[in-house]
């Protein structure tokens, strides 16, 4: 049944009026256009609910008692452009010189037990509309043009609150669409808000109806709850929920048993914390949210639930679980659908985690700085944030000296860069020059000189030509005499 929500506070009354007055072409202009042809015409959804809260929103989404053939003949004359990729399921999107938004027709949708694509019914009464919402806190709408506050839910209550309810029952609300048990952890995550008791069991109840969503929505959601502000409390509601298996199965299983003879740090726990501290990191100096960057620090360590051993008493070993670790991100995220981009490089950050701990206090040699810098490339940055994120000891000597280690290597880094423009390494020679000293065409010998030379320059950095040239024609004697 509907609760009453109470009135709306001042401040919330003008949050309102903002709203409208900001899609004012919208309100006037097409809210007025409906009302001339007997139509509903209302704000729905994510762009009320965020000016409640004072968040900006940059999204317009409107409902409508018209049917999508409807819709279509309104706005005909009105908008500058219109596409029809989602009339089948009920939408309409469409162009007002630099607003874009999205009408869809009053609706309800419904999976199947097996099906993996919802069933349409169109409705009358924005009412019904309301009740199919995922949650109440987005069951709130805003009527054109006049600008009437709909809220038969109790959405403004619990935005008061700070709870996630259903608008129905929840096992409803999960059962017509189960990828709502996934946007439950997100809005969590996204809005700081809290599980309704009823909304928790029902989503860790029904978590394995999961598995009939496509990967790809499935993958959206992830991306949205990686780049939400507090990405870590979402993961951990999927992992308590029972969520996680049906996702990111890997992640639960970090959960290493601790017995008294073989302790260690819970890699799971540790997970979660290098993620907070990657985004701290991230933040600090000033980047956006990074997906890649994300994903790397909460996947960085799966590779060692299958690669742990004891030796000794008290001793455990992860050896190569960053090899592991990197081929088991590689195999989830595809099954995502994640772009091949994403995948491979979150998959190179995995396996390169490990490399600074070899540092030690300094020793390393300028080539093996080169290296390391040449094997990150363009993923230097995030490596960077990604291996300090690593250090999660409590003892206060070691993360300090850790630290200053990795400072050191950063200073080593840029100063190389401006000597050797360290991004950009190359041999001293040109494949074209390669060939045309050693009078051979394109092929095999030539990428093994040029490989050859790439080692002497990442060894002892930039050489004179004249010296590459005899270099070259040297290592040409002994291996490509006949």
């Amino acid at each position: 049944m509907p609760t009453t929500a109470g009135a709306p506070t001042p401040a919330q009354l003008s949050a309102i009026a903002e709203l409208v007055e900001s899609s004012r072409p919208v309100s006037d202009g097409l809210g007025g256009r409906f009302a001339e042809h007997g139509k509903e015409l209302a704000l729905v959804g994510g762009p009320v609910r965020d000016a409640l809260l004072g968040r900006p929103s940059h999204d317009i989404d409107l409902t409508t008692d018209a049917v999508p053939q409807r819709v279509l003949e309104l706005v005909d004359g009105w908008a500058d452009s219109v596409w029809t990729v989602g009339i089948d399921f009920g939408t309409v999107g469409l162009r007002k010189r630099d607003l874009q938004l999205e009408i869809t027709t009053y609706r309800s949708e419904s999976y199947s037990p097996k099906s993996r694509k919802p069933e349409v019914a169109y409705g009358t009464e924005i009412e019904d509309d309301l009740l199919r919402r995922d949650f109440t806190v987005n069951a709130m709408a805003v009527r054109l043009p006049a600008g009437e506050f709909v809220d038969p839910f109790g959405g403004l209550a619990d935005l008061r609150a700070g709870i996630l309810r259903t608008p129905g029952k929840p096992e409803d609300s999960f059962s017509d669409d189960p990828l709502r048990i996934m946007r439950a952890v997100r809005f969590a995550a996204q809005l700081g808000f809290e599980l309704a008791p009823e909304v928790a069991d029902a989503a860790r109840d029904m978590a394995d109806r999961l598995t009939i969503v496509s990967a790809e929505r499935v993958r959206d959601e992830l991306a949205k709850l990686m780049l939400s502000p507090d990405p870590s409390r979402g993961i951990g509601l999927m992992v308590d929920l029972g969520i996680a298996p049906h996702v990111l199965p890997e992640v639960p299983k970090l959960r290493l048993e601790i017995d008294e003879h073989h302790r260690h740090k819970d890699v799971y726990e540790h997970s979660l914390t290098v993620l907070d501290q990657a985004i701290e990191l991230e933040r600090s100096r000033g980047h956006e949210p990074d997906l890649v960057l994300r994903l790397a620090a909460l996947l960085h360590d799966v590779g060692k639930p299958k690669t742990r051993a004891f030796e000794g008493p008290g001793r455990v070993t992860f050896h190569h679980h960053e090899v592991v670790g990197a081929s088991m991100s590689r195999k989830r995220l595809t099954a995502l659908r994640f772009p091949k981009d994403v995948i491979s490089d979150v998959a190179a950050l995995v396996g390169l985690h490990l490399r600074f701990h070899g540092y030690g206090k300094g020793e390393w040699t300028d080539s093996a700085v080169r290296r390391y810098a040449r094997d990150a490339g363009p993923l230097l940055e995030r490596l960077h944030i990604l291996t300090r994120a690593d250090c999660t000891t409590r003892n206060r000597r070691k993360a300090a000296a850790l630290a200053r280690s990795y400072d050191d290597i950063e200073r080593r880094i840029e100063a190389l860069a401006e000597q050797e423009e360290l991004d950009r390494i190359r041999p001293d020679l040109d494949g074209n020059e390669i060939q045309e000293i050693l009078g051979l065409g394109p092929g095999p010998e030539i990428g093994k000189a040029y490989r050859y030379l790439l080692e002497l320059r990442l060894e002892n950095g930039p050489m004179e030509k004249e010296a590459a040239i005899e270099e070259l024609r040297a290592w040409a004697a002994e291996h490509l005499s006949s």
